[in-house]
């Protein structure tokens, strides 16, 4: 497990994570008990990291899931404090070829969409309008998704 500046500094956009408040998950016959759990137990892809700005503390935002049909109508976030208590772990991170759709604006890059590969990700925004809107090739190796201590001896 790893902490929230952990993640905030080292996970790449579109990285799946995996959050925890450390809790074992209840019975099923607890049914109150276990929403309750699955409200602070989960997973979600990265799609946007902020710095500290003034008085408040550095996040990231995680996408819980979104709804609709051809065209998404409801997207469910959630953002965590870089100094949050809670334990991550990253599943899984964007492989080469990958195609992020991000839209930026001072400084701050936001991921709308993890396509396979380009044609994918050209038909998803020929029918998901944000202004602005670019594409990112996942490089191979992601040099970003490389923790900083690999290839040094121990």
């Amino acid at each position: 497990m790893q902490t929230a500046r952990h993640i905030h500094e080292t996970a790449v956009l579109g990285s799946l994570i995996r959050y925890s408040n450390g809790q074992p998950r209840p019975p099923e016959r607890f049914k109150r008990k276990l929403r309750d759990w699955e409200g602070e137990n989960g997973t979600g892809r990265l799609v946007e990291r902020e710095p500290a700005s003034g008085s408040l503390a550095a996040s990231f935002t995680l996408r819980l899931g979104e709804f609709g049909g051809a065209v998404i109508v409801a997207v469910f976030n959630r953002t965590f404090s870089a100094q949050s208590d809670m334990a991550f772990d990253i599943l899984e991170v964007p492989t080469p070829g990958m195609v992020r759709v991000v839209t930026g604006h001072n400084g701050r890059e936001v991921l709308h969409h993890l396509a396979p590969d380009m044609a994918a990700a050209e038909r998803w925004m020929a029918t998901n309008r944000f202004g602005d809107m670019r594409v990112e090739v996942v490089p191979c190796p992601d040099p970003v998704a490389i923790p900083q201590d690999m290839g040094k001896a121990a």
